[in-house]
């Protein structure tokens, strides 16, 4: 079959990436899409069987850190779009490895970087380097009620930040000294099916599930501002076929709430789909010492998006919670086999006997 386009997504095995490789496949049955995915332990192809067989859809497993494996997937597809979505993005990880942080969002950025300038050079079709990257290298607002704008002057406060930002760096760097045509979106926490287990959300549940304690950092006074991931692959849709290249956009849900107040909503839901009485586990609860580093406040402004691209939410909070910790407690069987780590074993020997 002749495709219109041919778009690779990176990390399209994460917990994001599935969602937006989802969206495009089966949106776009004209398109080509190739998930380039390094299945380290939070890529799991186990979240796409539904669209596996699906013949526009493809599978490579490349670290993108690889330029020669980049350059290759780039002539073999003929390649017209990146998603960038590939990245280490656990805060505490960070802290404790940074140079595993550098090297995959700042160099895989800047080797998919590369690998798209020479191939699109003199390219006179419509192609796109899109950038995924996140809030936390704006730093931390405090409860003034000020929001992250797509002006808002980077200050990032962790190793992970760190990394991301020096990534938009070197994207909007390409745009203006090479002309490669390039958007980035900064978006705030992500939450819904298929997320790894070590964040705060699917963590939370498969430990009140089991009765196991739930340790909240500090006081849990720190806030955050949360998406539901299927809005996000909506609106990473939405920019990529309506975004301006060379600008930035920020997609957030205008939906603040303090650690320690989304812990106990959360209890209580989860307690009355296990059929418990609502707020039993409360004293599950366990206050640690606080994060180095940690945060204060973020919260998005996505008006740019909203009012030049026409994207908005589509889910409440309290509705997209009880749909998330519904999904965990149906499929309590992939939560088990992801956190016992088995699903990594049988597809680094199917891949990696290629």
């Amino acid at each position: 079959m002749n495709y219109s386009r041919s778009i690779i997504i990176t990390g399209g095995a994460g917990f994001i990436g599935s969602h937006v490789v989802r969206l495009f496949v089966n949106k776009y049955p004209d398109y080509r899409i190739i998930n380039v995915d390094k299945l380290t332990y939070a890529g799991n192809l186990e979240n796409l069987r539904d669209v596996a067989d699906r013949p526009n859809y493809v599978f490579e497993k490349v670290d993108i850190c690889d330029v020669d494996a980049v350059r290759d997937l780039m002539h073999r597809y003929d390649v017209t779009g990146i998603i960038h979505l590939a990245a280490e993005s656990h805060v505490d990880r960070s802290i404790k490895d940074p140079f595993l942080f550098a090297r995959t969002n700042v160099l895989g950025t800047l080797t998919l970087l590369q690998a798209a300038k020479e191939y699109w050079d003199d390219d006179s079709r419509d192609v796109l380097f899109y950038h995924v990257s996140t809030d936390e290298v704006y730093g931390a607002l405090s409860f003034d009620g000020t929001l992250f704008t797509e002006k808002t002057p980077y200050n990032p406060h962790s190793p992970y930040s760190a990394s991301k930002a020096s990534s938009d760096h070197f994207v909007r760097a390409f745009h203006d000294t090479y002309g490669l045509p390039v958007v980035i979106s900064n978006c705030s926490n992500n939450y819904g099916p298929y997320q790894f287990p070590e964040k705060l959300i699917p963590l939370f549940i498969n430990n009140i599930r089991n009765r196991r304690p739930l340790p909240v950092y500090g006081a849990g006074e720190n806030v955050r501002d949360w998406l539901y991931v299927e809005d996000h692959a909506r609106a990473i849709d939405t920019i990529f076929h309506k975004g301006t290249p060379g600008e930035t956009y920020n997609i957030g849900g205008f939906n603040e709430w303090k650690n320690i107040d989304l812990i106990k909503a959360l209890i209580k839901v989860t307690d009355r789909l296990l059929g418990r009485a609502e707020g039993e586990d409360m004293n599950l609860i366990q206050h640690v010492t606080d994060r180095a580093g940690h945060d204060l406040r973020y919260a998005i402004d996505a008006t740019k998006l909203s009012k030049e691209l026409g994207w908005k939410p589509s889910l409440q909070f309290e509705e997209g919670l009880e749909k998330t910790v519904k999904w965990y407690l149906d499929n309590q069987d992939w939560l088990d086999h992801v956190v016992s780590g088995d699903y990594q074993k049988y597809y680094k020997e199917m891949y990696d006997g290629r």
